[in-house]
């Protein structure tokens, strides 16, 4: 399926802003970026790098006054998300060294705070795919779904405790009791086609048998069409702006419509 992405932000920087943006979707792993419009309002240079995960960040100052960044992007993806259950995980000593970093205990991830909640909560699941699964299965179930419930500071353990949250704080439940059990996990931020309501939106993926899966519990059933922008152990690796400075978010407007329907 072909997705276009829109993402309209509009801020007021009080003095002149450094930020690290992380908006522009990459081809691979499951998409491909047919197409792209990319525009600052008033133009400033920009350097654009990639991170540690591959993510496209681009650096720039936001001059004083009203700032706009307007990004669009048509990307082609699959319209369904694999299933693997069954499928065993991959033992810590034959993991790619690019996927040890998604087993440690991260600002937002405090895996090893969760242990004896993963463990009861997969006690009846083989190793792998179907502990990931139980995992995110018992936080859609059992977990309430909640604006206002948490903030920027929220982690893991606390929304275990709370059982309330967004799309962000079960992402981050699920990480961590996943790398409890000793399967890297990974916070994905993106977009979603038919999110109600439409936003910014955050998951997990889980290493298992050699591959990443994808996990949503926000979710009430496993659902594509999902646009990929970055990849990281938690929020602080994955915000869409980050900013050194004084700057106000005014205005963000989000859509994704499907092309080929």
């Amino acid at each position: 399926m072909k997705l276009r992405t829109t993402c309209r932000i509009a801020m007021t920087a009080h003095e002149p802003t450094p930020m690290v943006l992380i908006l522009r979707p990459r081809s691979g792993e499951g998409q491909w970026v047919e197409a792209e419009r990319y525009e600052l309002r008033p133009h400033v240079p920009a350097r654009q790098y990639q991170d540690e995960a591959g993510n496209l960040c681009q650096r720039l100052v936001a001059p004083v006054g009203r700032f706009e960044i307007d990004v669009q992007h048509d990307v082609v993806v699959s319209p369904e998300i694999d299933r693997a259950p069954g499928r065993p995980p991959t033992a810590v000593p034959d993991l790619p060294g690019f996927a040890l970093r998604y087993l440690l205990p991260s600002r937002y991830c405090e895996s090893d705070r969760l242990g004896e909640l993963a463990h009861e909560l997969t006690a009846d699941a083989a190793p792998g795919y179907d502990q990931a699964a139980a995992i995110d299965r018992h936080i859609h179930e059992h977990f309430e779904y909640r604006y206002g419930a948490s903030d920027a500071s929220t982690s893991a353990a606390q929304t275990a405790e709370a059982k309330t949250g967004v799309c962000r704080d079960f992402a981050h439940l699920g990480i961590a009791l996943c790398r409890t059990l000793d399967l890297p996990a990974r916070m994905v931020v993106g977009y979603l086609h038919e999110l109600d309501p439409m936003d910014q939106h955050a998951w997990f993926e889980a290493y298992l048998d050699g591959r990443w899966y994808t996990f949503d519990p926000t979710q009430d059933r496993p659902r594509g069409g999902r646009v990929c922008v970055a990849y990281g152990r938690d929020a602080a690796d994955v915000a869409f702006i980050t900013q050194w400075g004084n700057a106000t978010l005014d205005t963000m407007t989000v859509a994704v419509d499907r092309l080929d329907a």
